[in-house]
Formats: C-alpha cells, sequence, structure tokens
C-alpha cells in the first residue's frame, strides 16, 4: 500500500534536484499542523507550483516511513506509470505505458548498474525504508545527462544537513502470504526490519545520515505454461504441450545506505554518499511438463469438442510426462556512491563537481532435475488424460498414473531430450549466468546568475561516463553418479509431496535439486557445445557530455514566464567482445564497435498566471541507448537442412540509440498549496527504434560446415537493425484534491492519482505493416482515495494496466512475442499515529493488504485470447507493523 505522497511535482532547474526543506518550527500554538500523507502531498503541490521542468515523485510521509515492499511498487502509482510484476513484485516500471527498455536510472543523479541483462533497474533490489524519495522526469532538460526516451528514474537517499535535526527511527513488520506453502518446504510468513539514525554536528556543520534495512519474506505462486498451440492436420489448433509449477520464492535482502555531509565554509558544500544491497532470491518449482500433441502422445478420436477451430477439450493416451523439480537461485551485491562538492558563491557564480561508481555483480543459477516413469521415450509407462483449455490454461480432468510415487517416477532423462550430452545422456543441467557491470561517471558544472535580465543564469558543464557490462554463462550437463541412467530418489531427499490439484495432477514427487547435487547424486560435466561460449558477450560505452543552458526568468503583464532552454552534446564510443561462429572447429573472438554523435536540443517554459493557472511548454530532442543484449557482437550460425541455406542469430554491435523529437503541453490548475488538476499532451515523433530483422547474408570468409556438394555461402540473418518512422503520442490526467477545498466538513478526506492514454506505431522493415512498440499499455491509470485524521489514516489504492504485446522466452529459449492481458491491483492500508502527549509519541501502528482481489498474470498468443500461455496467481500479502520515531 502507499506509504508515500503520490503526486506530481515540478523542480527547479538547477543541476540535481534537492530535498524539499522542512516546514518552519516554532508555529503559533493555535495553528493547524497538517502532518503525515497529507503534509508529504501538500509539500509537494507547493513545490510543484513554484517549480519548473516536468516531473512525477514520490516521497516518504517521514525517514523510515515508506511502507512498499519495495520502491517500485511505490513509483507505479504515480500518474502516467506502471509496473511489470515478477513473480508479485513490482520489478520494472514503464513509463507513459512504454517498455522499460526506454527509460533509465539513476541514484542521487549518478548513472546505476542493472542486475539484469539489460539497462533496466530491477526495482525490488531496493528496499524502500532506506529511500527517501523518488522523482521521475517525465522531460529532460541540458544538465540531464543520463536522459531515457520516455523518462528518467531518480532514486533520492536522504541529505542530514537538508533534513536539519537529529533523528532515529526504527520499525518492524510481519509478513504473511495468503497463498500459504505452495512447496512444503517452504514459508508463508516472513519478516522485514529497519533503522534510520540522521544526526548534525559541530554547529550544524556536519551532518550524518544510516539507514539499514534488512527481509526475509516469502513470495508463493501457482503457474501454467503451456508450451505453444499446435496446428492439426485439419486445420485446427490444440495444445501442444504444458507446464504447470507450484513455486515458492524466499527473498533476503539488505540494504545500506550511508550520508555525510560537510559545510566546509559558508560557500563550500561537500557530500559523501553510498548504497550497498545485498540480494539473494532462491526460488524452487515444482511441476509436471506434460508432452501433448507436439510428442509421441496420441490423440483419442472423438473426444475432442472444439470452439471454433479451436479444440478446447478431449484425451490423449501414451502421455509420457516428465516430473520437474527445478531450483533457482539469484545473487547479486550492489555498490554505489559518490562524492559531490558544490560551491555557491555571494556574488552569483556557483560551481559543482561530481564523482559516481556503481558496480553490481551478479548470478542467476537454473538448476534443473527431471523424473520420469524410465530413461529415453517409450521405455516406461504412459498415461491417459482427459483435457480442458479453457481462460484459465489447460488443466486435467482424470489420469491413471500417480506422480508422487517416488517407485514410478525416477531420477532418469525421460524422453531422451539428452541425446546430444557428452554421455548421450541427462538427468538434469546446470546453467548458470554471470553478470559484471560497471560505470564511473564525472560531471562538473559551472553557472553564473544574472540580475535583470530575461536569462537569469547561465549553466556549462561537461561529463564523462564509463560503462562496461559481461556476461558470463557457465553450462554444465548433470548426469547420475556412478553412470547410472536411473535412480530411485532416496528415502533421506523425498519431501511431502507439491498438490497440482489447479491444474488436476494431484500430488507430485518433491526434493530438492540442490541438495542432490551437493551430495554428489549428481555429477557435473561441462557442456562442450559451442553456443555456450558464443553467449557471452562483453561491451563497453563511454560517453563524453558537454552542455550549455540558459534559466528563463520574465514578467509578462501580471504572469510570469520561466524555464530553461539548453543543449546537450554527446559523443559515444561503444565495443563489443564476443565470439562470431559455431560451426569452425575454434571459435573466433571478435571486437566490433561504433562512434557517434548526439547533439539534443532542450526547452522548458511555464507562464504562471495570478489565477493559480499555470501552462508548461517542453520540446526536446531525447535518445535511448539500445539493450546490451542486442548489441553484442556474437553471431550463431549453421546449415538448416530444412530450408536448405545458412541461418544465424546475433547481435549488432554498430546499433545505434532510439531517438526522438518530443513535444509536452501542460495545464495545471491549483487549489491554493492544498491541491491541483492537470492536463498533460505529448508526443514524440520516433526517428531512430530498434526491431529485429531477418534479412540475406554473405556468410563469406566465416568457417562453415556444409553438407557434400554444397558450396553456397549466401544465407540469412536474423538480429538487431535500427528502423525509421514512428511515433508515440497521448495525454495524462493527474491531481490532487483534498475534499476540502469542497467543504470543510470533509476535512481529511482527499484523492490522488491519474489516467494516461498512449499510442504507438512503428513499422518494422521496408513494406511491413504498422505495429504496436512492444511491451507498451495503451491505458494506465492508478488512483489513491484517503482519510487522515486524528491520528487515523486509511487509504485505497487501486493502479490499472491495459493489455500489450510483451517480449517473453520462448520454447526453444528465443525471444517471442505474445499478448499480456490487462490487469487491475488492489490494495490497502490503515493505520495509527499515537499523538503528541500520549506516552506512545512516536509510535506509528499499520496494516496492509497488497493485490486484494488476487488479480492473476495472464498472456496469450498474439491474436488468439483463448490460447492462454501464461496464468499466474500470487495471492494476496498482508503486513502488520510498526514504526517508532525519537
Amino acid at each position: 500500500m502507499l506509504g508515500a505522497s503520490v503526486v506530481a511535482i515540478m523542480i527547479a532547474s538547477s543541476a540535481m534536484p534537492v530535498l524539499a526543506q522542512d516546514a518552519p518550527q516554532g508555529e503559533a500554538s493555535d495553528t493547524i499542523i497538517v502532518t503525515g500523507f497529507r503534509a508529504a502531498l501538500q509539500s509537494a503541490v507547493n513545490v510543484k507550483k513554484n517549480a519548473q521542468t516536468i516531473v512525477e515523485s514520490v516521497s516518504a510521509e517521514d525517514i523510515g516511513k515508506l511502507p512498499d515492499a519495495s520502491i517500485g511498487e511505490s513509483i507505479a502509482r504515480l500518474p502516467g506509470l506502471t509496473s511489470q510484476r515478477l513473480f508479485g513484485r513490482a520489478n520494472s516500471i514503464a513509463i507513459r505505458g512504454a517498455s522499460a527498455d526506454l527509460s533509465s536510472t539513476t541514484l542521487n543523479g549518478r548513472p546505476q548498474t542493472s542486475t539484469g541483462e539489460q539497462r533496466n533497474v530491477e526495482f525490488d533490489q531496493y528496499p524502500a525504508e532506506v529511500v527517501n524519495r523518488v522523482d521521475v522526469y517525465k522531460t529532460p532538460q541540458a544538465n540531464l545527462i543520463h536522459q531515457g526516451l520516455v523518462g528518467t528514474v531518480d532514486i533520492r537517499t536522504i541529505r542530514p544537513l537538508d533534513y536539519g535535526k537529529q533523528m532515529i527511527a526504527v520499525g518492524a513488520r510481519g509478513v504473511y502470504a495468503d497463498l500459504g506453502k505452495v512447496n512444503a518446504d517452504s514459508k508463508d510468513k516472513g519478516y522485514r526490519l529497519t533503522g534510520t539514525y540522521v544526526d548534525q554536528f559541530a554547529g550544524d556543520r556536519i551532518g550524518v545520515a544510516l539507514s539499514v534495512a534488512y527481509s526475509d519474506e516469502p513470495y508463493q505462486s501457482k503457474e501454467f505454461e503451456a508450451w505453444g498451440y499446435a496446428d492439426t492436420s485439419d486445420g485446427r489448433k490444440v495444445i501442444g504441450g504444458v507446464k504447470p509449477f507450484g513455486v515458492s520464492t524466499q527473498l533476503k535482502r539488505l540494504g545500506i545506505q550511508g550520508s555525510v555531509q560537510m559545510q566546509a565554509t559558508d560557500t563550500l558544500l561537500l557530500t559523501f554518499d553510498g548504497f550497498y544491497g545485498d540480494f539473494k532470491d532462491k526460488q524452487i518449482k515444482r511441476g509436471v511438463e506434460v508432452p501433448l500433441f507436439w510428442s509421441a502422445a496420441t490423440p483419442v478420436a472423438g473426444s475432442e469438442t472444439t470452439d471454433g477451430n479451436f479444440i478446447n477439450s478431449g484425451a490423449f493416451t501414451n502421455v509420457e510426462a516428465v516430473v520437474n523439480n527445478h531450483g533457482y537461485e539469484r545473487k547479486s551485491t550492489i555498490f554505489s556512491g559518490g562524492f559531490n562538492a558544490k560551491y555557491t558563491g555571494d556574488d552569483g557564480w556557483s560551481a559543482s563537481f561530481d564523482f559516481g561508481y556503481s558496480r553490481t555483480d551478479r548470478s542467476e543459477l537454473s538448476l534443473e532435475s527431471n523424473a520420469g516413469t524410465g530413461p529415453g521415450a517409450g521405455n516406461g509407462a504412459t498415461d491417459t488424460l482427459d483435457f480442458v483449455s479453457d481462460r484459465k490454461g489447460t488443466h486435467f480432468t482424470s489420469h491413471l498414473l500417480d506422480y508422487s510415487d517416488p517407485n514410478l517416477m525416477m531420477l532418469t532423462d525421460p524422453l531422451g531430450w539428452g541425446g546430444g550430452a557428452p554421455l548421450g545422456h541427462q538427468e538434469g543441467y546446470y546453467n548458470n549466468r554471470i553478470i559484471d557491470d560497471e560505470i564511473k561517471s564525472y560531471q562538473i558544472e559551472f553557472g553564473k546568475e544574472i540580475e535583470d535580465s530575461f536569462l537569469s543564469k547561465i549553466t556549462v558543464g561537461l561529463g564523462y561516463t564509463d560503462r562496461t557490462k559481461a556476461k558470463t554463462p557457465e553450462e554444465y550437463v548433470l548426469n547420475l553418479a556412478n553412470g547410472a541412467t536411473s535412480l530411485v530418489l532416496p528415502d533421506q531427499y523425498r519431501l511431502a509431496a507439491t498438490d497440482l490439484s489447479f491444474i488436476g495432477l494431484g500430488p507430485v514427487l518433491s526434493y530438492d535439486p540442490f541438495k542432490l547435487l551437493e551430495d554428489g547424486v549428481y555429477q557435473k560435466i561441462l557442456n562442450p557445445s559451442k553456443d555456450v561460449p558464443a553467449k557471452a558477450y562483453s561491451v563497453t560505452e563511454r560517453v563524453m557530455s558537454a552542455y550549455l543552458m540558459a534559466n528563463i526568468k520574465q514578467s509578462v503583464g501580471s504572469s510570469e514566464l520561466t524555464g530553461n532552454i539548453g543543449v546537450l552534446a554527446q559523443n559515444t564510443e561503444q565495443k563489443s567482445r564476443g565470439f562470431v561462429n559455431l560451426a569452425a572447429a575454434d571459435l573466433v573472438p571478435t571486437t566490433r564497435g561504433a562512434n557517434y554523435w548526439d547533439v539534443l536540443p532542450s526547452m522548458n517554459l511555464s507562464l504562471r498566471m495570478p489565477s493559480d493557472f499555470v501552462i508548461r511548454l517542453s520540446a526536446a530532442r531525447e535518445i535511448q541507448r539500445p539493450r546490451f543484449e542486442d548489441m553484442k557482437v556474437s553471431l550463431d550460425y549453421g546449415y538448416n537442412t530444412a530450408s536448405g541455406v545458412i541461418t544465424g542469430t546475433g547481435g549488432n554491435p554498430t546499433l545505434r540509440p532510439y531517438r526522438a523529437w518530443a513535444a509536452d503541453l501542460n495545464f495545471e490548475k491549483y487549489f491554493g498549496t492544498k491541491g491541483y488538476l492537470g492536463l498533460q499532451l505529448f508526443a514524440k515523433k520516433l526517428q531512430s527504434y530498434v526491431y529485429r530483422e531477418t534479412a540475406d547474408y554473405d556468410y563469406t570468409g566465416l568457417p562453415i560446415l556444409l553438407p557434400p556438394g554444397v558450396t553456397d555461402p549466401q544465407g540469412t540473418l536474423t538480429r538487431p537493425v535500427n528502423g525509421k518512422g514512428g511515433k508515440l503520442y497521448g495525454f495524462e490526467l493527474a491531481g490532487t484534491v483534498p475534499f476540502e477545498v469542497v467543504t470543510p466538513a470533509l476535512e481529511g478526506f482527499g484523492l490522488t492519482g491519474g489516467l494516461g492514454y498512449t499510442k504507438t506505431s512503428i513499422k518494422p522493415g521496408i513494406g511491413a505493416s504498422s505495429e504496436d512498440l512492444p511491451d507498451y499499455s495503451r491505458w494506465v491509470a492508478n488512483g489513491t482515495l484517503f482519510f487522515e485524521k486524528w491520528g487515523f489514516s486509511a487509504r485505497g489504492s487501486v493502479r490499472y494496466r491495459s493489455s500489450f504485446v510483451g517480449q517473453f522466452v520462448g520454447f526453444g529459449g528465443e525471444r517471442e512475442l505474445r499478448r499480456a492481458l490487462s490487469e487491475t491491483i488492489v490494495d490497502g492500508q490503515i493505520g495509527y499515529d499515537f499523538q503528541k502527549g500520549s506516552a506512545l509519541e512516536g509510535l506509528s501502528l499499520f496494516l496492509q493488504g497488497q493485490n486484494l482481489t488476487d488479480e492473476p498474470f495472464v498472456s496469450v498468443d498474439t491474436g488468439a485470447s483463448i490460447q492462454i500461455r501464461n496464468y499466474q496467481t500470487y495471492g494476496r500479502r498482508f503486513m502488520a507493523g510498526f514504526n517508532y520515531r525519537f
């Protein structure tokens, strides 16, 4: 549940936004002091009314009181924003309905490394308790050198001298997942702890802040996944195979942030800050993989029923199912920190220097373990299954085999899928992907204020960013020890069965695959296939930036015009290292890249009228650098016997950014400093975007093994390329309305939120039909209805995202497009703050509920709404706890 102000605010055109100052102290005793959520909303509205650039912001009610599971869930409630869930957590953020690949993230204004293979930051890495505020820039300005195409997310931590007083706060909460223990060895309860200390010394010239947050909490889900849908000989569609799972995840996360500020002189402020995150996400997935039409299974003639050309029920005989006990373990450590020196002279001159460093080390291990009725295809007992395919996927109404019987379901290589392994079979697979990401950033800026001039300040600056991101795969075949091809699971490894009744298959054999590997039941054998090292890549990016910006302040009749105009010039040098072929006896290490310039002008104007009405106009050229995976030099190719030509897939190390011309027009009406209503209009003309293209390719000079008599080196290559001629446009309605502006009788009640509509169009290829950008939703909406008075608070929040065509990992490991259906998430919170004079003053109690309607995540084949590919339920989550502030 949102524990922060969900409001659109504007920030002044300084190099980096600063924390809003605390309210004045020492008010008269008869003054009504608004605190908590309402105070955060009013403070943000006041900042917005007097500032320049378009930004959405979420800020803590108080230090240590941003009570969402991560900042991702708080950001997802901002106007025009929403999230993509991962195992029920808000993992990535969509700004104006667009893909997370089109936005960037900074911490205290500095670029951040990412834990995934791409650029977008996974927000569940950051505990909400150590974050003081998050600003989402929807329009750029010249000194925002780490900008994204649709927006830039800046995570802000506390500055102790700005806070200005001593504070100690502690908090704790318990967590309960109402889906229960999906796997018997999992948990449905967890906890979170947090503590914060802020103080000032030496006559308030030195400030120290330290925050620590630790969580150990479970996430549970029940998941249906289809291999896909097959074409029958008579032109109908039928399920090809399914993979249902009971999934249990245990998340352990430590976050520490600290900062030290020193007012060295009256004009020089020094700031040191750092963030450390240690993240461990261990997951168990247990289920039964059921090959159906795409296997040796036989459809039972006459058993099927149809819905149009879709076979929605029937039966299969001779079904050889595979029991899966898969383990996943993501580990990552993040360090981000830096130093900032800011000089502010009394003669109008100012200067600043900023150094930032960010590093992420991550490993993502996938450990697969299989069991079945016999080694290889056709060597074990088979089943007969009646099935029904509906809006929740495919489930089974009857079956003959007991999938929890350890004497029937043995550790083995069912169906012989591991025939290409070194020993001719595999009982499991070990796949570890290691990501190393490092950024060094520098920025220096000089400014001069000008009195009695249309241009109120001139700013110039330079920046330099050096980033290297690398992926290293480690892959091993798992074989049973002592050369065995099957093994009845020993008693000491047997766990209580996982129940797959939600899919109609009943209990399933359960064990811990990590334990089997640790104890030597499995042995690792290196996968010698050349496609393993071909997955590796290293991309280096060096960006030099220079900018010039002028602030504007001018009276226009009874109104005032403010804003800025500027230009940012960037030179980018990019290099990719990797292997370029698989077919030769030896892999060939290759380095390729590109060097290019971008010139990015920007303008932000605000016309402020005495009637509390503000009109804002922004125009800019914007860029977003492509995905790292798309920039890899690696090339995988070979002779395709089906097509009779050489085919390949790979990256493109010369890829250019997404580029667009953009314009925004805002109309805002304020109600004093208590609330506002706003209409935002925006449009972007895409000059360059990235899509995957299959085109003719000449493989001359590259080693290739061809069949006897074949000598033609011509073939096809599928890789990312830059397209031209797209667009993105839409509108947003946003506002914060305390009902007391309507009538004093409703004091304490209010509403905040927004509604956004976005339309996109691109043409992926010459002569291709127009289509939407991937991962974009046309409609996003959110709203929070709140009451806060006499220490009591209650809030209900809703966020909605319409359907979108997303990029998923397909059956063969390749990316494929599926349509994710719309979803509506409902959260709620109640709480009580003990009031001044109480013996428990400083204590806050709260109860939160997340995903109260148990909204599933559902995806379907594009253009076929009844062909369910994913149906995942996460259940509800409840948190109860306290915060205590000294």
